[in-house]
């Protein structure tokens, strides 16, 4: 069921906006075996970069060999593979599709991680973990599927008192904005809002804010959008003349432009919470 897609949690942003084209066509539209073998061929699903991932986990105390983290909406790993690195635990890593969980599993092989980081197929809305598992969840780029203050409640019951969760969250980083961001943020993800808005929301669940900062320009740029220039080429000519292929394409390069043109308004921000 679509329905059930759209509730995955993939760093994937393949329910975030529409096509822009004369049928304006929603993504949910869109083949997602192909969406899934585009952002299959890039390191990273989302905007964010590995020191980025080792500052938000900066933040985090009492991590030991016994700790169990969760890795949710882990597309690929590129982040969780960081977070095998610098964590001595065990990490489940969760996502609907199973291409990305085959890509997941053997990153880990290749970097000797497999006996403590191991991905599975899953849905963010029906976690296989018991109440008070896990000493950390963590989430780039993918709470949105479930929505913000849904994933922070509902996920909640899953960690340890004292234990943590670590997320990105598109925000606002400014009360006003031009309308054409805000008309497009808002059809894409009316849950959006600012920092301190988002803040407030992970205090009247249950956490302690423990820090929130943005993701600088370079994890959009550098990290998410120059590679997929090239991954880009490749996919439209393996399509040429597939017009849903080139309709996705061509709705990734006017995310670009509009990142490019509006980046001092929004972007990610990682929010770390304690469970009170």
């Amino acid at each position: 069921m679509v329905q059930d897609i759209l509730l995955s949690y993939t760093m994937v942003s393949i329910n975030k906006f529409k096509i822009m084209s004369n049928e304006n066509k929603s993504i949910h539209e869109f083949d997602f075996n192909l969406i899934c073998e585009y952002f299959s061929s890039i390191e990273r699903q989302g905007p964010g970069s590995p020191e980025i991932t080792r500052k938000a986990l900066s933040f985090i105390d009492h991590l030991t060999d016994k700790s169990h983290i969760a890795d949710i909406g882990c597309g690929t790993g590129g982040q969780t593979m960081v977070l095998g690195q610098n964590i001595n635990g065990s990490i489940t890593g969760i996502d609907l599709f199973p291409i990305f969980i085959d890509l997941f599993n053997s990153n880990a092989s290749k970097l000797n991680l497999q006996n403590r980081v191991k991905g599975i197929v899953g849905s963010m809305d029906k976690l296989p973990f018991r109440n008070e598992e896990l000493d950390l969840i963590w989430s780039e780029g993918a709470i949105y599927n479930i929505g913000f203050e849904r994933g922070l409640n509902e996920w909640r019951k899953f960690i340890k008192k004292g234990g943590y969760i670590a997320v990105t969250e598109i925000s606002w980083f400014t009360e006003e904005r031009p309308a054409e961001i805000d008309e497009f943020w808002q059809d894409a993800y009316p849950e959006i809002s600012t920092i301190s808005k988002k803040v407030a929301q992970m205090q009247k669940a249950g956490y302690i804010p423990v820090a929130a900062f943005t993701l600088p320009e370079d994890c959009w740029i550098k990290h998410f959008y120059a590679p997929q220039v090239k991954a880009q080429e490749i996919f439209l000519k393996k399509y040429a003349g597939n017009k849903t292929a080139e309709e996705f394409i061509a709705n990734q390069q006017h995310e670009a432009q509009l990142y490019n043109k509006y980046k001092e308004y929004y972007g990610y921000v990682f929010y770390i919470g304690r469970k009170i």
